[in-house]
């Protein structure tokens, strides 16, 4: 068996959702348990939408980065808009082959029977590789925010971006991490 490849599901048993949600759980929001096998294959599955999604947006935005340097506007950039505009081509190849690097893994390891470990290695940098994703959109939008608004109000907007980025991305994630671990507790943990 391939690494992508899936186990063949007893009949009766539903597959149509990846997360291990049974649509006939007795309770709502009750979880049919998975095996070992079930859980790996449906984290790597998920790795690889994620991935999907996340590397074509970081491909479109360093081509886009990329293209920036041969317009004549480029020549007219400050010094400190110049710095703005490196730091962003580099954390987007940085993003761009972090966010790559799980094909690259795989591709590698297919049929060593090292899932576990291939999952485990893409999902850190998958992790990785959003925090470069988000350094990137921002510092495009403080280059861009630069050139357009000029003073102080490019540097609030930019910084009020990122922030939002950093509620929704990673500190949302985390609360609803913490509030479903409260949640799992006994009662007199």
């Amino acid at each position: 068996m391939t690494m992508t490849e899936q186990p063949v599901q007893p009949p009766g048993r539903h597959t149509a959702c990846s997360a291990g949600h049974d649509s006939q759980s007795s309770a709502p929001g009750a979880e049919t348990p998975e095996t070992a096998r079930e859980r790996i294959n449906r984290r790597w599955n998920e790795i690889l939408q994620e991935t999907r999604v996340t590397q074509t947006g970081v491909q479109i935005l360093f081509g886009f980065l990329l293209s920036v340097a041969f317009t004549p506007l480029f020549r007219e950039l400050e010094t400190f808009d110049r710095v703005i505009y490196v730091t962003t081509v580099v954390l987007g190849a940085a993003a761009t082959g972090t966010l790559i690097a799980p094909v690259s893994i795989h591709r590698f390891l297919s049929g060593q029977r090292m899932k576990d470990e291939v999952v485990e290695a893409a999902g850190r940098l998958m992790m990785c590789g959003m925090v470069l994703l988000a350094l990137t959109i921002g510092c495009t939008l403080l280059l861009i925010l630069r050139v357009v608004i000029p003073g102080v109000l490019a540097e609030v907007l930019a910084g009020g971006v990122m922030l939002w980025f950093a509620l929704c991305w990673y500190a949302l994630p985390l609360g609803l991490r913490r509030r479903a671990a409260r949640r799992s507790r006994p009662d007199g943990a």
